[in-house]
């Protein structure tokens, strides 16, 4: 498959987010196959700096004196990176980023105590159909992202167990219909936590830069914590892209509002999947991402009313003006062609409203919202996650992290505690 210099710059970031964690990390990671196996294989419940740490099965026990002090030292780690991220990985690849963080995790993980797992988990169908009915709420959801009732089918394949998590590759026609063949199958995986439930099912995306282990990471985490989690692959990605030059987001507003229109359409159908497992109680549905994932979380959440609960990390709307305002050369020569062709920043912007989730921020002022930002973050800048909260009547629950949208990746044990809670069942 051809790589272009993304490409090139992505695996540079790899290296850098290696070296920054010293030789003794580095041998550590290439012990292991697959980094992104190996972490989400040890993603226990990250222990909080009270000292005690929640099992995979939700029992408190005590945190061991080797375990603080592994998780001392990763915190030291991360933090010492910083200002080596800031210069290096800001201009890379997220994929140094992820690197790193799995170091921390292969650092801080334990393996699954699978004798004190008990609870069975109950049959995934290698092959189904799942009927999409919408709520009585339809009527609120924005015509761009209607769906009529309808039947489609799925398939499955189990991979492995991660300790007391089963996890499934999940497979179903997009709603959308591409020229791009392998654009129209939506690819997932599925976190099942063991047990009959009913848990709350969460639909989790991944960041811009498509490294899914992260998010498959957080899912892990979920599951952990009793919530079942379906990861999927927004359109363009992975097995969605091919050797296809198209992406999911373009500096064209007309093909960013098409492939912003499937992903919330197969972000529905994740839901209608999720919501149709036994173990899963289909009126605890909720959504999250990091960044990208974390905007598309909120536009998701207006055009699927079955979301009660939506957590935004790091995440923004006024998405036509961030991107004008931005001063990256590919940016900078956007607007000069776009200017060229007659356009103005007013006809951009108008564009790009119908896909930004601050336009329908309203639609989520009912439902339970945390969002996590970071006060330093240049890449979704503060304005643009005020420009979401306030049009959501201000009413989420706003955490501002002391950080960078890299740098955040510091707190990423304590968050995890965070949207695991926040997850947990509401109270009837």
């Amino acid at each position: 498959m051809r790589r272009n210099g993304g490409d090139r710059r992505a695996r540079g970031g790899v290296r850098d987010g290696m070296a920054t964690a010293g030789r003794a990390g580095a041998a550590l990671f290439m012990m292991h196959s697959s980094f992104s196996t190996a972490a989400s294989s040890w993603m226990m419940t990250p222990p909080p700096l009270g000292g005690r740490s929640t099992g995979g099965c939700g029992r408190m026990r005590p945190l061991s004196l080797r375990d603080r002090v592994r998780y001392r030292l990763a915190v030291m780690l991360v933090r010492s990176s910083m200002s080596f991220w800031r210069m290096r990985l800001m201009a890379r690849s997220s994929l140094g980023l992820s690197a790193m963080l799995f170091l921390c995790l292969v650092a801080t993980g334990r393996a699954a105590d699978n004798s004190a797992i008990a609870a069975a988990h109950l049959a995934v169908p290698k092959f189904g159909t799942v009927d999409f009915r919408p709520t009585e709420a339809e009527s609120t959801v924005p015509q761009l992202f209607h769906l009529k009732s309808h039947r489609f089918s799925f398939e499955t394949e189990y991979t492995r167990a991660s300790g007391p998590v089963r996890i499934y590759k999940v497979r179903f026609p997009s709603p959308v219909v591409t020229k791009l063949k392998v654009n129209n199958t939506v690819h997932g995986h599925y976190f099942q936590p063991p047990g009959k439930g009913p848990f709350p099912g969460v639909v989790v995306l991944h960041i811009l830069g498509g490294d899914f282990a992260l998010s498959q990471m957080i899912a892990n985490g979920l599951a952990r914590r009793n919530v079942a989690a379906l990861f999927i692959r927004l359109p363009y990605y992975g097995e969605r892209r091919g050797d296809s030059r198209e992406r999911f987001i373009s500096f064209e507003p007309d093909v960013t509002r098409r492939n912003f229109r499937q992903a919330v359409l197969d972000i529905r159908r994740a839901a209608a999947w999720l919501g149709s497992r036994p173990e899963v109680d289909a009126k605890q549905l909720g959504v999250t991402g990091i960044s990208l994932g974390g905007i598309m979380s909120a536009l998701a959440a207006a055009g699927e009313p079955r979301f009660g609960k939506v957590a935004v990390y790091l995440g923004g709307g006024n998405l036509g003006e961030m991107v004008w305002t931005h001063d990256n050369r590919a940016a900078v020569a956007f607007r000069k062609s776009w200017i060229a062709r007659g356009e103005t920043r007013e006809s951009f912007l108008k564009k790009t409203r119908p896909v930004d989730p601050a336009t329908y921020g309203h639609l989520l002022k009912s439902r339970t919202v945390l969002m996590v930002a970071a006060r330093n973050d240049t890449i979704v800048p503060p304005d643009a996650t005020m420009a979401l909260w306030n049009s959501m009547g201000r009413k989420p629950k706003l955490v501002w992290l002391d950080a960078g949208h890299i740098s955040a990746a510091q707190f990423l044990y304590g968050e995890m505690e965070r949207l695991g809670k926040f997850f947990q069942p509401s109270k009837k």
